[in-house]
Formats: structure tokens, C-alpha cells, sequence
């Protein structure tokens, strides 16, 4: 099997293990079949975001110790739905990405060009 690729063309970076994150719950914004919200954009999230998802129905700030979610709190970073990083752009409230750990699949339904509007510096 290939390596996973970024939006960038090259090998997939390791976006945040703490918290883990991914849909594999592996640190990665890998994606696969049962991932039907395609869990591919690196963001390092923030008040503004975390309080437009909850208002779309996903709070991601409150712990579910249940399904082993601490929470987020703001500059924690995370792999988002592509789907909903889109619909924060659209309503002014994106979270800065990491180009280098956002899953290609994420062109799928975000441009990088508004990606690379976003994206964090390394570091």
C-alpha cells in the first residue's frame, strides 16, 4: 500500500497525538472507506471555530470520557471533516491548517488555494 499523500504532493505528516487524533485515532488525517466524513484537514483549532461547530450540532470543546475525547480547547489541533473546515470558511471562522498533515483527499472538496490561505508556518 502507498504512503498517504498531503494536499502538497508528498508523504502524509503527523498532525497532533495529543490529543490523538485521526479517524484511526492514530495522529494522522489518514481516511479510508468507513470514513464517511473524511476526517482529512489538520487544523489547529480556535474559540471562533469550536463554538461555530457546536452551533452546527458537534461540539468538539466538551469532554466525552466515554468515547475517550478530552475536549478541545483553542490551539489544539485536530483532524476536521473536510466538509465542515469548508463550511467555516464560508462563514468566516476556518482554523489555521497544516498543509503537511492534511490528507490530499481534503481537494476533494476544499481548494488549496484557500487551504494555503490558512495554513500555519512550520514550526
Amino acid at each position: 500500500m502507498a504512503e498517504a499523500k498531503n494536499v502538497l504532493g508528498t508523504d502524509l505528516q503527523l498532525c497532533c497525538t495529543s490529543p490523538m487524533t485521526g479517524f484511526y485515532r492514530d495522529g494522522y488525517c489518514s481516511t479510508g472507506g468507513q470514513d464517511f466524513g473524511m476526517h482529512v484537514v489538520c487544523a489547529q483549532v480556535t474559540v471562533e471555530f469550536l463554538e461555530f461547530t457546536k452551533s452546527q450540532g458537534n461540539d468538539l470543546s466538551t469532554p466525552a470520557p466515554q468515547y475517550n475525547f478530552p475536549g478541545l480547547r483553542p490551539s489544539d489541533r485536530w483532524c476536521l471533516c473536510a466538509a465542515r473546515w469548508q463550511e467555516a470558511l464560508d462563514a468566516g471562522v476556518a482554523p489555521p491548517v497544516v498543509l503537511e498533515a492534511t490528507h490530499a483527499r481534503a481537494l476533494e472538496v476544499c481548494s488549496l488555494e484557500d487551504l494555503k490561505k490558512y495554513a500555519l508556518t512550520a514550526s
